[in-house]
């Protein structure tokens, strides 16, 4: 499996993932799915990772899945699959990586420069925070393809911005500028191109700096409270709060807080 479909390297707590097939516009082929769930795997387990920065080469962030490679595959199978077989083997790879990433306790940034489509949403919506630069374009496509949402999209989407706005994304053609997706809470900021990757590493590195424990427990707690019932949040809740009491960054934290604070 070539390691160059998506780059990653890992320094200071902060491990770097990129999309790299800018020809294909960051759509994922067979080989950048296995990759990408290769690397769920090992991101998620990873004590030495505190957060992720996660971006694109080239002039855009993603185009979901490659259709015409996979189409390829399915047509040549030499299994015997039928194509949905074929198909839904790889989406459910795609889908198994964002599991694990989204369930993680490594908070993640995304730095997107260009336009993101199909199941690149889903792709993108993977990280907790979204930093948009304003070139910046989102759209659905799927039904110009004929094809129905994958990559967590049905899920992701409406999450981020309704079910109503998640509707007329996938069921139109409409492409939202970056303001618009801010607007829409697609995305927590747009910035200016040339300010794009450092105001994601910015985000990134004030985690590493922060108490990194807590934004991790943070995001894990904020994400499973959507699946379950409201006492079984709770529940998590004080003893996730009693166990980050006792962690040396919470006791770093609390003092300096505490020292800012007027006498009482």
């Amino acid at each position: 499996m070539p390691d160059d479909v998506i780059l990653f390297d890992v320094g200071d707590g902060l491990a770097h993932v990129t999309l790299n097939r800018p020809a294909r516009l960051n759509a994922v082929d067979p080989e950048a799915i296995a990759r990408w769930q290769d690397l769920a795997h090992e991101i998620a387990g990873r004590d030495d990772i505190g957060a992720v920065l996660f971006d694109a080469a080239g002039r855009a962030f993603c185009a979901g899945g490659d259709v015409v490679a996979m189409s390829e595959l399915a047509g040549s199978s030499a299994m015997g699959e039928r194509p949905a077989d074929v198909v839904r083997r790889l989406a459910d790879r795609i889908h198994d990586g964002h599991r694990m990433l989204r369930e993680s306790t490594k908070p993640i940034v995304a730095a997107v420069q260009g336009p993101v489509a199909g199941g690149g949403l889903g792709f993108m919506l993977v990280a907790d925070l979204v930093v948009a630069s304003e070139r910046a374009t989102f759209a659905s496509r799927y039904s110009d393809i004929g094809l129905t949402p994958d990559c967590g999209v049905s899920t992701l989407l409406p999450e981020a911005v309704g079910v109503r706005r998640a509707l007329e994304l996938t069921l139109t053609s409409r492409t939202l500028s970056a303001a618009e997706a801010l607007d829409w809470g697609l995305v927590a900021e747009v910035v200016a191109p040339e300010a794009l990757d450092a105001r994601a590493r910015e985000i990134a590195d004030g985690w590493l700096a922060g108490a990194t424990h807590a934004f991790g427990q943070a995001k894990r707690l904020v994400h499973a409270g959507q699946a379950r019932s409201f006492q079984a949040s709770l529940d998590d809740e004080a003893a996730t709060i009693g166990a980050a009491i006792e962690t040396p960054d919470a006791r770093a934290a609390i003092a300096r807080f505490a020292a800012r604070s007027p006498s009482r």
